[in-house]
């Protein structure tokens, strides 16, 4: 009984979603397990588990840590997002970028500072099976 009500709690603090409005700004630091929206301006860091979707006339001047993101708008600081990042055509990005995969439409600005996680460990992988192929002829 008491497991079941725990599980239930959990769950509704992943599921839940944080939305800064048009118009609302808002500068300081921000940690969540849900997701985010912005359709306003942050000013400060952003560090959640969940997904971060930065609307059309949304913007974030800082660092943000994410699981997933989805840009319309602007962002400029450092962006860690530890799988996908979709840049949609209104999008416009600067600074550092770190992710796991991403997806760029066209028309979006991206003006950054790339790093691709997954390519770095394919890539290590490539060059070490090569000098074991090597060692071995």
């Amino acid at each position: 009984m008491f497991s079941k009500n725990k599980k239930e709690t959990t769950q509704e603090k992943t599921n839940s979603r944080n939305i800064i409005g048009k118009g609302t700004k808002i500068i300081g630091d921000f940690i969540s397990q849900g997701d985010f929206r912005i359709d306003g301006t942050l000013e400060g860091t952003l560090k959640t588990d969940g997904r971060v979707i930065i609307g059309k006339d949304g913007f974030i001047k800082g660092n943000i840590e994410c699981a997933n993101a989805d840009v319309e708008g602007k962002f400029s600081g450092d962006f860690f997002v530890s799988n996908t990042l979709t840049a949609k055509t209104t999008a416009n990005i600067a600074g550092n970028v770190n992710v796991g995969q991403i997806c760029t439409e066209p028309g979006a600005t991206f003006n950054a500072t790339c790093n691709m996680k997954g390519a770095v460990k394919e890539l290590t992988k490539e060059v070490n099976d090569k000098k074991i192929n090597q060692k071995t002829a």
